[in-house]
This record gives C-alpha cells, structure tokens and sequence, in this order.
C-alpha cells in the first residue's frame, strides 16, 4: 500500500499529540505517581475495548507475561520521571531531556543485541553531550528536571528496544494492554511505599474535574488511539520515515509550550543553543544512519 500526503499529515498530527502530552502533565493537579496511575489505567482500559471491537487477541503465553509485566516497570518508571520532570521544571526541559531517546537507543541496542557500537552512534552521543553541557553551563535553573528527562529518554529507548523484539512473538495491541495493566498495578502497589517518602505527605487520588479531562485526552488520544493510528501507519509509512517524524516530538512539544504557557516557559538564549543542536543531531542521524547502511 502506498501512503498519500493525508497518511503524512496524519502521522506528523500523532507526533503533535505525543508531544502534548508534556503541557497535559503541567496543566495536570494532582502529583506524578497518581496521575501515571490513572492515565495507564484509562489506557489499559481504553486499549481492552478497542482489541474486543476489532476482535484483536488477547492470548499471551505465561513466560511473555513475565516479560511484559517486567517491561511495565520501565514504562512506569520512564513516565513519572517525565511527568515530575515537567512538573518541577517545565515542558520544555522535560521534552528536551527526553530527545536523548535516539542517543540511548543507539547505544542501548547494539548492547542489548550484543552488536559492535558504531562510530556513528558514538558521535551522535558526543553531540547530544555537547548540547545538554552548554544548556546547563550557563546557570540553568532545572538541572533536576532535565536529569529526569533524560531518565525518561533512556527508559523510552530501553522499552523501545524490548517491545521491537516482543511484537514478533505476540501482537502489539496486546502488549500496550498488557504493560498499560502491568504499570497500573505496580503504581498501586507502589503506593504504600511512596506515602512513606519524606517530600509525601498523603494520596491525592481525587483528581479535580480539569484533571479527569487532561487525563483522559492523555490516556485515549495520546495514547490508545495515536497508537492504534501509528500501527496502521506503518503498513503504509516506513519505520525510516516514522522514526524521522518521531524525532520532531521534542520540537513540537516545545513550540506548544510557549503557546500555552506563554512568557513563563521561555529560557535564555543558551537553553535555546544547546536545545537546538541536541534536535539537530537526533533529527539528522536517522538520514545518516540510512545513507551509512547504503553504502554498506
């Protein structure tokens, strides 16, 4: 099949809903841990509904289970970070954090595949470093938050790589399902636990009416339908394309920021540097990743 403009819009439109994600978390009132809760609650619940109406398999072997459920600790672990990320800094520094996502990966998966790491990777990794010291070299004021971005850059990569190899052995609605189930009930879990941390001091578990919207368009926009869309997508679209398109997020998520939050989310003009070069460089390496297997 092949895609038609409309498909590349549509694609480019899942990205922006991805990257909005970030102005939810902020817009968002009640903590991190609990909003995780809800949100992959919701999108637990949303993704069983679309799997019942278009008859997709639930059917799971024991040992995958185990995989997944243990897959669901990193995607809990790489949301709250986002989420905080945002929360106690803002949007742009969370999403500029997270943009590490394709460095991580570069070098994550030949580690995980137990593959020679290539000089490119190594170079987008030095170039990344090189952005992320010159944001925070001249008096930034969130370096907390932008070292859990980039926790959340590397729990996205590290879960990427996994799920890439657990689609070949089961569909990927029931993955989503599974890890979104499997994250819920570690928070829940959890829970007991974090009350007892020092900076808690009580559940807030009553999110207000504002609240169950943002959590909502985050649960079933930016996630159970941006991900049923993506899945269609790339029977059309190819991962080249959609890995390039993915690289945008930060940029658009940013771009939204300053939108929504206006003069409070803007920074100095060397958090704007160091932003672009760190963009730049994972925005560029999938074209020279691609021209390098070419020529291979």
């Amino acid at each position: 099949m092949i895609a038609t403009t409309r498909d590349y819009f549509h694609l480019h439109f899942l990205v922006f809903l991805w990257g909005f994600t970030a102005i939810l978390g902020k817009l968002i009132t009640i903590p991190s841990v609990e909003m995780v809760f809800y949100r992959t609650l919701l999108a637990a619940a949303g993704m069983g509904l679309i799997m019942l109406v278009f008859k997709k398999s639930f059917s799971i072997s024991s040992s995958l289970l185990i995989k997944v459920f243990a897959t669901s600790i990193i995607v809990a672990i790489h949301w709250i970070a986002f989420f905080v990320s945002g929360k106690i800094s803002n949007p742009s520094t969370s999403l500029v954090g997270f943009a590490t996502c394709s460095f991580w990966a570069a070098i994550l998966e030949p580690i995980l595949k137990r593959k020679k790491i290539a000089a490119l990777d190594i170079a987008l990794g030095v170039v990344v470093l090189i952005g992320l010291g010159i944001i925070l070299a001249f008096d930034f004021k969130h370096p907390l938050g932008l070292l859990l971005g980039v926790i959340a850059g590397l729990t996205a990569a590290w879960f990427s790589i996994i799920n890439s190899k657990l689609v070949h052995q089961v569909n990927a609605y029931a993955i989503t399902f599974y890890e979104m189930l499997g994250a819920c009930i570690l928070i829940l879990l959890f829970m007991p636990l974090y009350v007892q941390l020092p900076m808690v001091n009580n559940l807030n578990l009553v999110p207000t009416l504002s609240d169950w919207f943002y959590i909502a368009i985050m649960a079933w926009a930016c996630s159970v339908y941006a991900f049923s869309a993506s899945i269609n997508l790339s029977k059309r679209i190819s991962v080249f394309m959609i890995q390039l398109a993915l690289n945008l997020e930060p940029l658009y998520g940013i771009v939204l920021a300053l939108l929504v939050f206006g003069q409070q989310e803007v920074m100095n003009w060397q958090f704007y540097v160091g932003t672009a070069i760190v963009l730049s460089s994972v925005i560029v390496y999938p074209i020279l990743k691609r021209t390098q297997l070419k020529v291979v």
